[in-house]
Order: C-alpha cells, then structure tokens, then sequence
C-alpha cells in the first residue's frame, strides 16, 4: 500500500529551530517529504517506485516516514559523491536480490524429459514382463516366457491358479498387490481413457488389467462360497529360507521359466478382510473399464458383490487382516505386511457402488467404516496413498462424488469431511512443514520405509487428478486451514515429482529402466539379469548372475527401480534390493501419474463430456438417482 505523506508531528517550527540541515525520506509516492529547511533541500527523484495515483496519500500514517539526523552538509560535492556512491551501491544490491530471484531456482522449474507418451509406453511394458502363465506370443518382451503352468497344483493345494502376475524380482505372486495394481489402472482407465486411446496404449492397459482380473476371480471360486464361508487364494511360491537349502522362490536365482521346484498355496478364510475388500475394489472398478463387454463386466460385478456381502457381514470381532493368520498370509507379512482392513473395505464398498449404482454400498463406505478407517489409520500413513493405505484414495473418490453428482443426505457429513480432508492433504504435499523434500526435490512422504518412488508416483497421481477436479468445478484453488494452494501448484508439484523419477535429479539418473541416456542396469530382477539364451539355468548357476556386477543382458524396461534413499543416493547394485527392485505395485503408481500429467487430445470428441482429457462423468454411469436439489 502506497504509505503517506508524513506525520504530522514534523512541522515547520521544528525544523526552524534547528540549526542542522535535513536529508529527508523518500515517500512511496515517489517524491521527497516535504521540508521547511531555511536553505533549499536537495529533491531526489530517481522514479523506483510509480507515482501515486490513487487518494491514499491523504491517509495519515502511524509510522513517520521523515527522519532528522543530527549531522551539517559543508561540501555540496562532497555529498553528492556520497550520494551517488550510495545510490549505486543500492543498484547493485537490488541487481544482486533481482538476479537471485529470478535465477532457475532448484525444483521449481521443470522442462519435460523427452517425451512422457514413450515414458508411459515403456512403463506399461513392465507389467507385460511380470506376466505369469501362457505369455502370449505377440509380446514385445522377448525374453520371457511360459511358466508357472501348475500354479495351485502342487503340495497343498489343487485349483487352477495359473496367470496374474510376478510381483517384483522374485517370483512370487500375491494376491494383495495384484488386486491393488488393477483397481489402481483401472481407476486411470475411468479417469483418463481418452488420453490413451489418443496415445495408442488405450487397449495395452485393458490388457493388462484384464490379465489381472483374470486371475483374481481364480482366487476367489464361487463354488466354494456359503453364506458364512469363503476361500480366498493370498500366495503362490514361497519366501521362505530352508534351514536345509530347499529351493523356493528367494533362495533361488532363476527365472520363472526354469523354476521346478514346489510352490505352495496360502489360503485364506472370511476372516482376511482387507483382502476381500481390495479384490472387491479390482473386479469393481475392472467391470467399469470393460462395461462394453457386458457379460465379462457383469461377471465381475457378480464376483465382487458375492465377496463383499460375505466380507462385510463378518462380525466385527472376527475381521482382520490376511497377514495376521500364518496360514493365510504365508510370507506376505515379510513384504506386505497389512496393518488394517478397514481402509480395504472402505475402498471396496465405494467401487462396488460406482459399478451398481447401489446405494447400499454407499451407506456401508459413509456410515461406520470410514469413521473407523480414520480412527485406525496409523500416523505415519496420513496422506498416503499406497498398498496399505486406501483411505486418502477413497476420500478423493468420495470428493469426486460430491463435487459432481452429489447425493445430498445422508452423505453430505462424510462427503464434507472427505473433501476437507483431501484439501488438507493437497496442502500438506506442498508445505515445507508436514513433509520433507530432499535436496533433490522428491517428497518423503515414508523416510523411513526405504522405498521412496512409489509414494511419490500416487502422491502426484492425485495431486494432478484433484487439480483436473477443481479444474472442472473452474476453481483456482483452496484455502486451508492455515495456507491454501492453487491449481498450478498442484500440477508443478505432480511434475516435480515424475520428473524426479525421470531424471531431474541431483543423480542425473531416471530411475525407469531404459528411459533416457542413464537409468539403473543391475535391476534386482531374476529375469532380466540372466540371458535369455535358449537353455535352463538351475539356481546354482542363477546365482552367478545374482553376484554378478555386470549389466543385465536383458533391458526390463519400463521397471520403476525402488529409488534413492532421503539424501539422494542412490546404488545400482543388484545385491542391494532396496534400491534396484521394483514391483507392480509401484509401477501402477507411476503409470497412474504420467497418464494424470500427459497432454489431452488436441480435438475432443465432446468437449462438454471430456475437459482437459479427464472422464468428468464416466465414472456415475451406473448411478441413476437425481442429485439433491436437483
């Protein structure tokens, strides 16, 4: 605000009585205070700040802009060397905080890393190297191949449990992880189809999805369900490690194809709550990515609802979680150790009413489950969104909901919170306070989990979908409770963090497997660091290559490595997992944002139907009450 004039407390009369000269302050107006100096004051104009041209100078100010110094000019050349010594000294200063300012300043500008079509492209294809079962014949991964042919035929078990997914470098496969990577790509697909179907890879993630649904209805078979009863599949291959050196699935450096030795089944009974409640999520929201092919669609929806009625009516003293039974979890609670249902069963009542349009499903997420998924959620999940945390997700989905196809009651109170609570969230990703950045610029949002990307990728996952959100609603931004954010601070946030992964970082490394000029080579990967030569390896000769410090002979592109640790290191050493793996899980994360950030198509279809390449309304097509007021 231009500032005043003066104060009134110098007058005339003061200045009369004093017998030194007055250098005065320059006003916000741009003019010297006036003076009432005997002889004349020297007017210093050099026009740094505009000239008034409102009426605030008529406002008295409470601060004195005028100062009186004790001190008699005898030498007019003497000052007015000072004076301009002193002027050019305040140029300089001002050039040097100008320069500072404007400089590139570290995280804050990003110049895309070539292109992010090829980066999603190759992203994709990781998933087409974790396939498990009869690989298909036209895949562009040429160094895999058939294997495990007689998954859930072995040891304890005998059911077709052939296909999914190789989760990581090893190959085992879990049931969580996998139902979790397809609600995550099919909630891309609802969101950002056109976006793919514009790059070409629209039918790529359909199949790759459709692979995992697949398999998920194998875990679950509805023969074998009563209205009390329910098996669940959770794992197949083992982690263990054999006091007496029995291969299995760690101890073992062999590719998939190669592997002879048993892989046993871990099962599940009703009580593994979260795990029904996240395939629940995979075939609902699945059946909304294939509603054009109305039986396949209905299959799921037939499935999901069947695990979901059998999964919600469990008394509350018998749910829990998979890992907390031996038999069930197997080695999963050494990987993925679930630390609560109710964020599962939350996430999949949600899918289940987008894919039913019943309501039903709705009054299970609003009422009791999700104060009980916020009551439970652990501290150091707050704002996560991952394999272990659905909450921040479905929060965003009942957000969503709210913002453009609101039920009104009695959802509002959930729906207000949710929206709440996914602005605090937004903020949070931007503030200094709540996370941690490195030097780099890649947020902590888990420091201490050891696997810095994957929390990264969802974070600008959602980051970037909220702001098409707002976009949408055509608002700028949001106020919390104690900053706010805009829209652009959003998308420069989700840019920063792929871009991170990418390659702008201080390693100068992108940290997806054959994208750009330096990426990690000693993937911790069994298939891609033995060669694909036409023969078997047994395990012992696997293991040469395990300790090798060559290069993979075989590029897993499109691997999303684990990442840095939180000062930016980073070591590409395949002995050292916690840096060199990567998982679908993962993957899915970072899938989910490159297509967020991608460019819409140039020409929509229906620019009142798609707005910056989003589905604003696809996602309610199964949903047909009229919104409240309407």
């Amino acid at each position: 605000m231009p500032s005043s004039l003066g104060s009134p407390a110098h007058t005339s009369s003061d200045a009369e009585k004093s017998s030194a000269g007055f250098v005065h302050a320059v006003s916000a107006a741009g003019r010297l205070l006036p003076s009432a100096s005997r002889w004349n004051s020297i007017e210093i104009d050099f026009n740094i700040v505009p000239q008034s041209m409102n009426g605030y100078d008529s406002i008295p100010s409470r601060f004195s802009k005028s100062f009186d110094y004790d001190l008699t000019i005898t030498d007019r050349k003497y000052f007015k060397r000072f004076v301009i010594i002193s002027v050019s000294v305040a140029f300089v200063i001002l050039a040097l905080v100008l320069l500072i300012h404007f400089l590139p300043q570290k995280h804050t500008h990003h110049v895309p890393p070539k292109n992010l079509t090829l980066a999603l492209s190759q992203a994709l294809m990781f998933f087409d190297a974790q396939k498990s079962g009869h690989y298909p014949k036209n895949s562009l991964v040429k160094f895999r191949g058939d294997s495990g042919l007689v998954d859930g035929n072995s040891g304890n078990a005998h059911v077709d449990l052939e296909g999914g997914f190789y989760d990581s470098g090893n190959n085992i496969k879990f049931s969580f992880t996998t139902a979790y990577t397809v609600t995550l790509l099919s909630w891309t697909v609802i969101e950002y189809h056109e976006k793919y179907a514009d790059i070409g890879e629209l039918e790529h993630v359909k199949d790759i999805i459709k692979w995992g649904s697949d398999y998920l209805l194998k875990l679950f078979p509805p023969q074998n369900a009563t209205s009390d009863a329910i098996i669940l599949y959770s794992q197949v291959g083992s982690a263990s490690n054999e006091t007496d050196n029995t291969p299995n699935d760690i101890n073992c450096w062999q590719r998939p194809e190669d592997m002879n030795y048993q892989r046993p089944v871990s099962r599940c009974g009703s009580t593994a709550s979260d795990l029904a409640g996240e395939i629940v999520a995979a075939l609902s929201a699945a059946s909304l990515v294939f509603k054009e092919d109305t039986k396949y669609s209905n299959g799921l929806v037939q499935a999901a609802e069947k695990l979901f009625e059998i999964a919600s009516k469990v008394d509350s003293t018998n749910q829990g979680t998979y890992t907390t039974n031996a038999a069930c979890a197997g080695d999963a609670r050494k990987f993925y150790n679930s630390t609560g249902f109710e964020d599962e069963l939350l996430w999949g009542g949600t899918w289940l009413f987008f894919a039913t349009g019943n309501t039903s499903y709705l009054d299970y997420a609003t009422n009791g489950i999700y104060n009980s998924s916020v009551a439970k959620e652990k501290s150091s999940d707050k704002g996560v969104f991952y394999w272990n945390n659905k909450l921040t997700a479905s929060r965003v989905l009942l957000t969503r909901t709210r913002y453009f196809h609101d039920l009104g009651y009695p959802y509002e109170d959930v729906f207000v919170s949710s929206t709440n609570m996914t602005d605090s969230v937004m903020c949070s990703y931007l503030s200094k306070q709540d996370f941690e950045k490195t030097q780099g610029g890649l947020i902590l949002l888990k420091p201490n989990s050891g696997t810095t990307l994957q929390f990264a990728a969802t974070a600008a996952f959602l980051s970037k979908l909220y702001s098409d959100y707002l976009d949408l609603l055509s608002r700028s931004g949001v106020n919390c409770k104690s900053d706010g954010f805009s829209v652009n601070m959003l998308r420069s946030f989700s840019m920063s963090q792929a871009y991170y992964i990418l390659g702008q970082n201080p390693m100068k490394m992108s940290y997806m497997v054959g994208f750009g000029d330096h990426f990690p080579t000693q993937v911790h990967h069994r298939s891609a660091s033995i060669p694909w030569d036409g023969r078997p390896y047994s395990c012992e000769e696997g293991a040469k290559w395990q300790n090798s410090i060559a290069a993979n002979p075989n590029v897993l592109l499109g691997a999303m490595v684990a990442g840095p640790d939180q000062f930016d290191n980073f070591l590409d050493e395949r002995v050292k997992p916690w840096f060199t793996e990567p998982t679908i899980a993962s993957n899915a994360g970072l899938v989910a944002a490159l297509i967020a950030l991608h460019d819409p198509p140039r020409n929509s279809s229906d620019s009142n139907r798609f707005n910056l390449g989003i589905d604003q309304m696809g996602i309610f097509g199964n949903i047909h009450l009229v919104p409240a007021g309407s």
